[in-house]
């Protein structure tokens, strides 16, 4: 059950957007959600001071996270001198069908005035979405996000492989499946390319491992020689290869149908691998920019956080997790370890709440307020 746009995407969630085109309209942006009721605020680090493939790539990230499903319209909040042009951002949001409006802090002579203004607009946005209700729709409109993280011995075992037999259930339903953290397909990448369905995607596959890997040594760190991390390792992990295994664990069995940019949105359904990094708030960031409308979050020690206006569920196989984060924690699979449980009941108990979720039941995360954004960048700072 979801709610139909004007381009015929389908909503999980039905948010308005307040955008910041630069980190200087953050507070702005946060004042106006704080005052009406169903705003979303994306409080990003960019904007300005970037340029070329970086510039570009905040660029992309910011007109998918206008665009995605679950945003019912947009209101961009501008300083008026960021790099990031305000009216082309809202001209390229508008092209989904939604209502979208600009305001400029300098143009409204200043905070005050701009919050004033910002807040009036956003209020009638409310009103409009509140008269959007849910209607059912098929599983081929859903696109989720799946990453891994916090991650140790358990979830190579038990959540990730269960969320794997979720995502091939969601895929075979006709719907999308987006795994990214490309830095954790290092040392498994010839696993995934096999199952790529032609050539050209294996090929892409193996150059994105490639590029991340030179970029590490232009930095002079080699990331296999950096991963697993000091935490996974305390998790029992003891290679990048053993820890790459079982991470690509939770994109299943099905093939591999398509490799994209980061926040780039997928051109087919199925299986898809986003060029991504390994931290936790870039990556479904990413994905939320890249139009999924659900994220699950496949973890062995558990690390809270959730995104504006995407539900991020968290999932695990670790039954001291599951009973410590409880309040974290909305679908618990440590059966798998404790009682015998079978990594196909688990997967279809995860795929049963994301219908779920899909269909309005709030996670934890949501409940709980987590609203985190940030956007990948790979240029310097000047």
């Amino acid at each position: 059950m979801g709610f139909e746009r004007e381009n015929g995407d389908a909503g999980v969630r039905n948010h308005v957007a307040i955008l910041p085109s630069v980190v200087c309209a953050n507070e702005v942006a946060k004042r106006i959600e704080a005052r009406v009721e169903n705003t979303r605020a994306f409080l990003h680090h960019q904007g300005c001071i970037q340029m070329g493939k970086d510039l570009d790539m905040t660029r992309r990230t910011l007109v998918g996270f206008g665009s995605n499903p679950n945003c019912s319209s947009v209101l961009v909040v501008s300083l008026g001198c960021e790099a990031v042009d305000p009216l082309q951002l809202a001209d390229d949001i508008a092209r989904t069908g939604k209502h979208v409006e600009v305001i400029g802090i300098q143009k409204e002579n200043g905070t005050l005035q701009a919050i004033d203004k910002g807040v009036r607009i956003a209020r009638e946005m409310a009103q409009e979405a509140s008269m959007t209700s849910r209607k059912p729709f098929d599983l081929s409109n859903l696109t989720v996000g799946i990453k891994c993280g916090a991650s140790d011995t358990t979830s190579g075992v038990a959540s990730n492989p269960a969320t794997g037999y979720a995502a091939d259930m969601i895929i075979d339903d006709g719907g999308t499946v987006i795994i990214g953290e490309t830095t954790e397909i290092i040392g498994a990448e010839h696993i995934m390319a096999k199952r790529a369905k032609n050539e050209r995607v294996a090929k892409r596959l193996l150059q994105i491992v490639d590029r991340i890997e030179e970029e590490g040594i232009k930095t002079g760190v080699d990331i296999r020689g950096s991963q697993p991390t000091p935490g996974n390792i305390k998790g029992g992990l003891s290679t990048i290869e053993e820890k790459s295994i079982g991470a690509i664990a939770k994109a299943g069995s099905r093939t591999l149908n398509e490799v994209i940019e980061y926040a780039e949105k997928p051109s087919e359904n199925g299986l898809i691998v986003m060029d991504s990094p390994g931290r936790e708030v870039e990556v479904v960031s990413g994905f939320m920019a890249a139009g999924a409308q659900l994220v699950i979050f496949s973890t062995g020690l558990c690390a809270p956080f959730g995104l504006p206006v995407v539900p991020v569920m968290k999932i695990t196989g670790n039954p001291r997790t599951a009973k410590t984060m409880k309040d974290d924690i909305d679908v618990d699979v440590s059966d798998i370890i404790t009682a015998g449980m079978g990594i196909s009941e688990a997967g279809k108990k995860l795929y049963h709440e994301v219908l779920n979720v899909a269909s309005g039941k709030m996670t934890k995360a949501e409940v709980l307020g987590y609203r985190f954004v940030d956007i990948w960048r790979v240029g310097p700072t000047l």
